[in-house]
């Protein structure tokens, strides 16, 4: 009751802003959650097996095989908590939050539909509203501090294995992300600034307007780069399994791997919804010029869920790359064709084009 009360005090702005706080955050748990469920029955259809499908409610209700997920909450809830015994304790159970809360509140700036007017006040379909001075540098600058959770949870391990995945992890890092940045500061300056609002507006709703056809090779980039910054296959060195055992995941297991594998799940919605934002024109429906608040949101959601989906698509069809040739990728082909993208629309610009 108390906290009623409190909610029922609420300024509007503030009552709005706890709304958008548990929405957005849960949906995307929720997404997550169920998005481990995708990966399952979408490797199932990619390699021609039926996937997940014996678990079931009550022993009998079986929805293509949606009851495992209830199982496997279940089955991680109740699972014996191992922890090392030359682990850092301290650092190990501080691990998996650090790797999962960056995932997480990446999305805060991504605007996930149109805003609107109610009572003469303006309220913002994104966790932050726009102006709040950090734009798109918030989740690229949140999306690199998730490594460290890596980095934590392969040296408290205290295991070789696991060590070798956070040095891998960190490695990557830093040969992905110069190019990944220069592909998103070339929108920033063709769009004249970084806030998501105005890089959703200056795309428009015409899809030849769009990022992707302007900026293709800055997006292929981006693109790439996201499979990396995600730990995804084909560039999930950190967590090898057929090199490494299991990376940085080898010592955790119970609600400690579960938070991993749901922070894994979080940046990849994250990830999908930065690639609908910059170059897929956000929420904007092709065609539409003034779209409803719902039909926004379901543009922006659909447009999401499409990239949360290749990345399935791709996990499943490409081999794991060899260390080594991300290092290479990541150096000699995408931070020259990165810097050579922004040259040349500087180059456009300077021309008034």
């Amino acid at each position: 009751m108390d906290m009623l009360a409190s909610l029922l005090h609420m300024t509007p702005a503030i009552f709005w802003m706890v709304v958008k706080v548990v929405i957005v955050f849960s949906a995307i748990m929720l997404l997550a959650s169920v998005w481990t469920w995708v990966e399952r029955r979408g490797s199932a259809m990619i390699q021609d097996r039926i996937g997940p499908n014996r678990a079931a409610i009550f022993g009998k209700i079986r929805i293509i095989g949606l009851a495992q997920l209830l199982a496997d909450g279940i089955k991680f809830f109740f699972k014996e908590d191992l922890v090392p015994e030359e682990a850092n304790k301290g650092l190990f159970w501080l691990a998996p939050f650090l790797a999962f809360v960056p995932a997480l509140i990446g999305f805060a700036v991504i605007p996930f539909g149109k805003s609107f007017v109610s009572g003469g006040v303006t309220y913002y379909l994104s966790v932050l509203d726009p102006g709040n001075g950090m734009g798109l540098l918030y989740p690229l600058a949140i999306g690199g501090m998730a490594v460290y959770g890596v980095l934590l949870a392969a040296w408290s391990s205290n295991n070789k294995w696991s060590i070798l995945g956070g040095m891998r992890a960190a490695a990557a890092m830093v040969s992905y992300e110069i190019g990944m940045s220069l592909a998103v500061v070339t929108i920033f300056m063709t769009t004249g600034g970084y806030d998501p609002a105005e890089v959703i507006r200056a795309q428009g709703h015409l899809p030849w307007a769009w990022n992707i056809v302007h900026q293709p090779l800055g997006f292929i980039v981006f693109f790439t780069c996201m499979f990396a910054e995600t730990n995804r296959l084909p560039f999930d060195f950190a967590e090898g399994e057929s090199e490494i055992v299991a990376g940085f995941n080898t010592e955790y297991g119970s609600m400690k791997f579960s938070l991993l594998a749901l922070a894994e799940y979080s940046h990849l919605m994250t990830a999908s919804a930065l690639v609908a934002t910059l170059y897929f024109g956000g929420w904007q429906v092709p065609f539409v010029q003034n779209p409803t608040v719902m039909l926004s949101v379901a543009s922006f959601l659909l447009k999401m869920l499409f990239f949360a989906w290749v990345f399935v698509w791709i996990r499943w069809t490409l081999p794991r790359f060899r260390y080594d040739q991300l290092m290479h990728l990541g150096w000699k082909v995408m931070l020259p064709l990165s810097m050579a993208n922004l040259v040349f629309h500087a180059w456009r610009m300077s021309q008034g084009h």
